[in-house]
């Protein structure tokens, strides 16, 4: 079973992870010539803290996605590979309340966080609006 596992996840690493290696240069030279000569300076970035802390929640979380669905097809195939077999059908009933309770802690935390931050942020910028900071 362990051999089933580990060739699962090495095959999926490898469909997921070499395509983007050996991914081919469709005209990046052009656009960023051309984005040269109309004044853009491809030395500076527009992204913001906020942004790139942005970017790695949605990271972690599509990580904790995949996760997720490689314990419910794990948790599936043992209980279908169980043959009655109660303590391998109990593991799997395991795995699966597991992994969906993660899950949810998972997606509530992102929600009450997400609340929070934009709550803190609509305040701060009220008060930046009725104080002349910026004069």
């Amino acid at each position: 079973m362990k051999y089933i596992v580990f060739s699962f996840l090495l095959l999926f690493s490898f469909v997921t992870f070499i395509p983007q290696v050996f991914a081919l240069n469709l005209g990046d030279t052009i656009v960023t010539d051309a984005g040269k000569k109309a004044g853009y300076d491809p030395g500076t970035t527009d992204t913001t803290l906020s942004k790139n802390i942005g970017i790695v929640i949605n990271i972690l979380l599509s990580v904790v996605g995949v996760i997720f669905t490689i314990l419910m097809i794990y948790a599936g195939y043992t209980w279908m590979v169980a043959r009655g077999d109660d303590s391998k059908i109990d593991k799997a009933k395991k795995v699966i309340t597991a992994s969906i309770i993660g899950l949810i802690i998972t997606l509530a935390a992102y929600s009450i966080s997400h609340f929070v931050v934009s709550k803190i942020l609509s305040q701060t910028l009220t008060l930046l609006g009725n104080y002349n900071l910026f004069v």
